[in-house]
């Protein structure tokens, strides 16, 4: 099973969103994560940067930006 560490990237910095996400949803708030155990939680104004199967972390950034 993949589990995944949510994160975003703050002018450099990586601040943790959320460990062990199980589901990725783009809703009209923004984007909504959510584990086997804990509440979804649900971050606005931000979009997809990176995302590393193979280490298991996803990284957002600030919507609009580009780097």
């Amino acid at each position: 099973m993949c589990q995944m560490s949510v994160m975003v990237d703050k002018d450099g910095q990586q601040e943790l969103v959320m460990e062990n996400v199980t589901r990725l949803e783009v809703v009209e708030g923004g984007i909504k994560v959510s584990t086997f155990f804990e509440e979804p939680k649900t971050v606005s104004g931000l979009a997809i940067k990176t995302i590393d199967f193979l280490s298991g972390t996803l990284i957002l950034q600030k919507a609009g930006k580009v780097s």
